[in-house]
Formats: C-alpha cells, structure tokens, sequence
C-alpha cells in the first residue's frame, strides 16, 4: 500500500504505515543502530545519538550531509531534519507487535519527491523483510512503486 499524502497548512505530509510482527525493541534498534540501519539504508548513520544529536548520509560523491535529530524518545520515536523536509518514525506497541509510521513533512513538491517517497516505501518493506529474515529485491521494487509515487506526485500537483 502506498503511503497516504495530505496537504498541510505548511505543505505535504506523507505517512507510511506498517504493522511488524516483531516486539518494540527489534524495530527500534533498526533505526537506531548503525548496523542495522545500514542494511534497509545504505550511507544512512546515526553519528550523535538523542535530541539535538544528529546523523549523517552519505551522498556518494564523497560529500555527507549533516541532518540533525529533532525528536527521540527511546523505543517511541526518532525524527530527523530530511533536507528541506522532516522524517519522524513513531513506535507504538501492539500486542507483541510494532504500528511504525513513518511521517515526512515536505514543504513543496518537487520533481525528486516521488522518488525519495518510492525510495522511503523500499526501504521500509527491506527493514520489515530483514526483521522476517527475508529477502527483497530493491530494484525491482522501486521501480515498481515509482511510477505509482509518481502518478500520486502528478495528481497532487494539477
């Protein structure tokens, strides 16, 4: 399912939702540590963990971008400035299992945003599948989802 996009007073709000059949734990240490994230994001790092800490990504040319966290509360929730716009991931317990939302405010938008939205959609089905130790193939799924990002993006845009 794609994620749902909404106009906001400040521009746009895209919220993923999943339903991970894995405790609080295991799903807040996919976001938080570097390891682990470097297997759903590759060049994504935490550097300086907590609130006014800040992580780094890496944009392949040699260059990092800084991106400050603004939101954390362990096992709860994790934001992030995201360039012009903010990621958060918020955790709520379920009966043994973890509601991840994944929320990014986007103040415009912009002819890369259905591919960052594409882009976020693979990289959490890839963090569900590695918690069910299972396999996806990035590729093929982001081409799959990008035309879809894309006709949304289009839609908005008229």
């Amino acid at each position: 399912m794609t994620a749902e996009i909404t106009r906001t007073e400040k521009g746009y709000l895209a919220t993923f939702d999943r339903k991970l059949s894995h405790d609080i734990e295991k799903v807040w240490q996919m976001l938080t540590d570097n390891e682990k994230i470097h297997q759903w994001f590759a060049g994504l790092q935490i550097e300086e963990p907590g609130k006014g800490g800040h992580l780094s990504f890496d944009m392949g040319n040699g260059h990092f971008e800084k991106m400050s966290i603004t939101d954390f509360e362990a096992e709860s929730q994790l934001g992030f400035e995201w360039g012009e716009d903010h990621v958060r991931f918020e955790l709520t317990p379920a009966d043994g299992e973890t509601h991840l939302r994944m929320l990014e405010s986007i103040p415009a938008l912009t002819d890369h945003t259905p591919r960052d939205l594409a882009g976020w959609h693979v990289c959490l089905d890839v963090l569900e599948a590695l918690l069910n130790k299972e396999s996806i193939e990035r590729t093929l799924e982001w081409e799959h989802w990008y035309p879809e990002y894309k006709r949304l993006i289009d839609s908005m845009s008229i």
